[in-house]
């Protein structure tokens, strides 16, 4: 059983990556294979309409042809038995990183044909955790929601099966008073951080060990 997590924010150590870190950690606990990558170590751009992975009879039909960064990571999706995607929001969407990651992604395994065509060659579990600064409120109210279900609908049809996770209200900095950020409140947001994260924290830990119990 693989797990393959993918980080798809520029910080390696703060909300999005703790809780991947989590969902590895309970596939690993249940005997599964995990590995965790971050996307701003990598060097790519997103689709160039090539349509390389759409060409009939060509050798690089339903698989990405460009030749980067990615190329090993895309490559190494064939082996894995479950995916865990994370992303911090940033005005309303995942990061430039992780929207450039799933054209790249997805696109080869979109089929053109109708009937659609499965491409992926099998079914696995996918999940996509979102972290952001806005309270669950604001998230509803701005239709946050609305986009996270369009990426969910379209892992599923690709890879089989998603469900989403999401954080709101994270914590963004160790100390609020060096930053211009007075529409926030330090204590409440501390307060979030020591009572309602460890919650979600838990969440993630327990979405990767029903990924991997489920794949045995």
């Amino acid at each position: 059983m693989n797990v393959l997590a993918i980080n798809g924010s520029p910080r390696k150590n703060w909300n999005t990556a703790t809780l991947l870190n989590l969902a590895l950690e309970g596939a690993k606990e249940q005997g599964a294979e995990t590995e965790l990558v971050h996307l701003y170590n990598l060097s790519y751009k997103g689709c160039i309409s090539c349509f390389a992975c759409k060409k009939r009879g060509g050798s690089s039909y339903g698989r990405c042809a460009v030749q980067d960064d990615l190329t090993p990571l895309l490559k190494k999706m064939e082996d894995v038995d479950a995916l865990i995607l994370g992303s911090p929001i940033y005005f309303g969407s995942a990061t430039g990183e992780m929207r450039s990651f799933l054209e790249r992604l997805l696109f080869p395994y979109l089929a053109y044909t109708d009937p659609p065509q499965k491409i992926f060659p099998k079914t696995i579990k996918t999940g996509f955790i979102y972290t952001m600064n806005v309270p669950e409120e604001s998230m509803n109210e701005w239709g946050y929601p609305q986009n996270f279900k369009r990426t969910e609908m379209t892992l599923q049809r690709i890879f089989g099966s998603s469900e989403t996770l999401v954080s709101c209200d994270t914590y963004q900095f160790h100390d609020y008073a060096l930053y211009v950020a007075d529409r926030f409140d330090p204590g409440k947001k501390a307060e979030r951080r020591e009572k309602i994260f460890p919650l979600d924290c838990k969440k993630a830990f327990d979405m990767g060990t029903q990924f991997a119990r489920n794949g045995k």
